[in-house]
C-alpha cells in the first residue's frame, strides 16, 4: 500500500479600510506565508499548550517579499492589536484584528499574527501594495489559515 499525504497549511487576509465615518474605501484579498516558526507553533500545540495562542497581530512597512524564515515584521509600524476574535471551523482558523484611529497611522505594506503583544512567535506574514492609513481611519484585518 503506498500512501502519499501531504499536509499543506495556506492563507489569506482580507483587509478593510474604512474612513472616520465608517465607510469602506479600500478592500483588498491578498494571500499569506505561513512561515517556520508557524509551522513549529502548530506541531508544538500538538504535543502540549506551552506556547500561547496566537493573540496579536501587526502591520508595518516592510516590502521585502515574505520568506519562510521570518521571525517579525520587517519594519513594525506602531504597536500590535489584540486579536478581537479567533475562531476555529473544522480545518481553518479565523482571526480577525482592528486597527482603530490613531493606531499604527501610515503607508502599511505588510502583516503578521503573533502569539504575544511584543517578541514571541509569528504564524503568519504578507506583504501587499501600500494601504495608506490617515489618522481617522479604521483598518480591520480578518486572516484566514486553512491546513488542508
Amino acid at each position: 500500500m503506498n500512501v502519499n499525504e501531504q499536509l499543506k497549511m495556506t492563507g489569506e487576509l482580507t483587509i478593510v479600510k474604512t474612513d472616520s465615518t465608517g465607510r469602506i474605501i479600500d478592500k483588498r484579498h491578498i494571500p499569506n506565508l505561513v512561515v517556520t516558526t508557524g509551522k513549529e507553533f502548530i506541531v508544538s500545540r500538538m504535543l502540549g499548550t506551552t506556547s500561547g495562542v496566537m493573540s496579536h497581530m501587526g502591520v508595518g512597512t516592510g516590502v521585502t517579499s515574505p520568506l519562510a524564515a521570518d521571525t517579525a515584521l520587517e519594519t513594525a509600524l506602531g504597536s500590535r492589536v489584540a486579536l478581537s476574535s479567533a475562531t476555529q471551523l473544522s480545518n481553518v482558523v479565523t482571526y480577525v484584528a482592528t486597527f482603530g484611529p490613531g493606531a499604527s497611522t501610515g503607508a502599511i505594506t505588510e502583516a503578521g499574527i503573533f502569539n504575544a503583544l511584543t517578541t514571541g512567535t509569528m504564524l503568519c506574514r504578507t506583504t501587499f501594495p501600500v494601504v495608506n492609513k490617515e489618522a481617522g481611519d479604521s483598518i480591520a484585518i480578518t486572516w484566514v489559515v486553512t491546513i488542508s
